[in-house]
């Protein structure tokens, strides 16, 4: 598999630590986040707000109100830069850490330049076509799930968003360290073949957020 490539050059990962990024309400969440930022590689962009509520309901990719949609763990706002997360994660760090890396890696998704994702996208019809079932979360296989075959060759609206996921759901399972769990049903070899991808990515740090 080839070094994904880059849409700008390299810099030296010298970004401030992925905790100075993220601004976190309220205050007694800060500790458990920053654990879970400690993780992640140098990033580098404007701060994110980080804030909990009670619980969260979206439909057709908006939040509604408590049971007028789907209840969810957590949302991304790209242009408000700000993520909401449930404040029944807190107790489960694990779960929390998984979680908050998918949300996060959305941000980093939309500035990856256009040659890292096809690249992304290059693996991911590679594995198809190996019939590499399962994925690493379900937010990815319910969208691999409803793929049809001219998705592909289009390059249509449910391709790209399966990429998104699957990309967030990978950075999830590879940097949240969360060992196993049930949404991880993606086979070894194709799962493999993701952490070297994501390997060669990393080693570009920082990653613009």
């Amino acid at each position: 598999m080839k070094t994904p490539p880059s849409s700008r050059p390299r810099r030296p990962a010298t970004a401030p630590p992925a905790e100075r990024l993220l601004r976190v309400e309220p205050a007694r969440a800060r500790a458990a986040l920053a654990r879970i930022a400690s993780r992640l590689p140098a990033l580098t962009g404007d701060p994110l707000q980080v804030a909990f509520r009670p619980s969260l309901w979206a439909r057709r990719g908006r939040l509604v109100e408590p049971g007028k949609g789907l209840e969810v763990h957590a949302a991304a706002f790209l242009r408000r830069r700000r993520i909401l997360l449930e404040q029944a994660l807190l107790p489960h760090p694990d779960e929390l850490a998984r979680i908050l890396v998918h949300e996060l890696f959305h941000f980093v998704w939309v500035r990856l330049g256009n040659p890292a994702r096809r690249s992304w996208e290059a693996l991911l019809r590679e594995e198809i076509r190996q019939g590499a079932h399962g994925e690493l979360g379900y937010s990815a296989e319910g969208r691999k799930r409803a793929l049809r075959p001219w998705d592909f060759a289009r390059r249509s609206r449910r391709w790209r968003e399966y990429a998104c996921e699957s990309f967030c759901d990978t950075a999830a399972w590879r940097l949240a360290r969360a060992g196993r769990h049930e949404e991880f049903t993606l086979a070894r070899p194709a799962a493999l073949r993701r952490a070297r991808w994501f390997e060669r990515l990393l080693a570009r740090a920082p990653l613009p957020v």
